[in-house]
């Protein structure tokens, strides 16, 4: 009889807890949005354009030249295709020139900088990548990150 009374009880946290998984598995489903809508996830799409400037002042530090010639030699480099069909946009911008005031302007630039502005249908999201400067020593790495960062902007994600 013991052992009989000791399975019983096992048995009840058991069927508690398939209950439980259950439960959670039927809320879960629930949590998915219907077809046509999209969750706010920081992804933006379709991507029709993305600018990749590099902002320097008219005498600009080694710095400032290292930034603009390696973001230069990624873009070239590891998108082609989309800078011959335009879907990717790069160039020098000295953000001292008043010709550039309007694109200094609608980026918010007050100084060097490397800027990534993604355009779809509806919106233009800008971002001045400050994760650069720190990789001026390593060309590869450079390289790496920011051709991953183009990569996600080109797939609609804003935040990564």
């Amino acid at each position: 009889m013991k052992n009989k009374a000791q399975i019983e009880l096992f048995r009840f946290p058991l069927t508690l807890l398939i209950i439980a998984m259950g439960i959670g598995i039927i809320l879960s489903a629930g949590c998915t949005s219907p077809a046509g809508q999209q969750k706010e996830t920081g992804i933006m799409s379709p991507v029709e354009k993305i600018e990749i400037y590099h902002f320097h002042p008219t005498n600009g530090c080694k710095s400032c030249t290292t930034i603009g010639d390696y973001a230069e030699k990624t873009v070239k480099t590891c998108f082609p295709n989309e800078l011959k069909d335009k879907k990717i946009i790069f160039d020098h911008i000295n953000y001292q020139d008043p010709k550039n005031a309007e694109l200094v302007k609608l980026y918010g630039v007050t100084g060097s900088s490397l800027m990534i502005g993604v355009y779809n249908k509806t919106a233009f999201n800008r971002e001045s990548n400050q994760k650069v400067w720190y990789m001026t020593g390593n060309k590869s790495q450079y390289r790496d990150y920011l051709k991953g960062i183009i990569d996600l902007r080109l797939a609609g994600n804003l935040h990564d």
